[in-house]
């Protein structure tokens, strides 16, 4: 599904006006490369502040950086953070439709040495970023909730991990070895068809024997996407109360 900001839709008002203005946020196209492949993300910080709060890295859902991922940014930004949306698809990927975006998203599950090279790839073009901070979490929606775990599981050198309703299923192969001790947050629904109630006990069993601190929050009969306005899983509650989650696991962690 193509998603798309509705600024007139009631559930977006309604979050929107939960959060400060945005009159100083200054966003930025930022590209970066890997080898051959250009990549194009985009930086959201608050132009008037001395000293950011710490740098975020959000990665996309399966369709791309557009304009969720902006508004997540400037969103963050008006928090105090230097909000920066990756990409991990490239510049030139094609994203029209379904199939490409199974596409892309299938050819890094196939290909996990690339799909951990462009998200280390990412980290390191953060670092550059106009005032960006040592201390940086990640988090990710969908398709980039499941690419926080695999940052989590190579043992990238960040503050903290965060999975919205994202593919919680470890791949063959691979463990929570190489993990650090940041810590890892699940914010899920309790109706995901994508990743069930079981793919999260699971989760939270390797994270503990591999001695990860985590946590997770979940919320009652939300489905996959509830963050995502516009969306037939939207679930206001659950976006906000993820929002709030999130939040609060940056106060602690940055």
């Amino acid at each position: 599904m193509h998603r798309s900001i509705r600024p007139a839709a009631a559930a977006a008002v309604a979050l929107a006006a939960a959060f400060p203005a945005t009159a100083q946020i200054v966003t930025e196209p930022v590209e970066y490369s890997l080898g051959d492949v250009v990549f194009e993300g985009l930086v959201a910080r608050n132009a008037a502040l001395e000293t950011s709060r710490g740098t975020l890295l959000i990665v996309h859902d399966w369709n791309g950086v557009d304009g969720y991922e902006q508004r997540r940014a400037e969103m963050l930004a008006a928090e105090g953070y230097t909000a920066f949306a990756i990409d991990l698809f490239g510049r030139d990927a094609v994203l029209e439709g379904i199939d490409d975006y199974r596409r892309e998203t299938g050819a890094l599950y196939a290909d996990r040495e690339t799909f951990r090279a462009r998200l280390q790839a990412a980290i390191d073009a953060a670092a550059d970023l106009p005032g960006a901070t040592g201390n940086a979490v990640i988090l990710g929606y969908c398709f980039g909730g499941a690419a926080v775990l695999e940052a989590a599981r190579m043992g990238a050198d960040l503050a903290g991990f965060v999975s919205f309703h994202g593919g919680l299923g470890t791949p063959e192969g691979q463990d929570w070895s190489d993990a650090g001790g940041a810590p890892v947050m699940v914010l899920h629904g309790s109706a995901d068809p994508v990743s069930g109630m079981a793919d999260l006990a699971v989760l939270m069993d390797e994270l503990r024997e591999a001695g990860v601190p985590h946590s997770a929050e979940i919320w009652g009969g939300a489905r996959h996407s509830f963050t995502v306005w516009g969306s037939a899983d939207y679930d206001l509650a659950a976006d906000t109360g993820s929002w709030a989650a999130l939040l609060r696991f940056l106060d602690r962690n940055l």
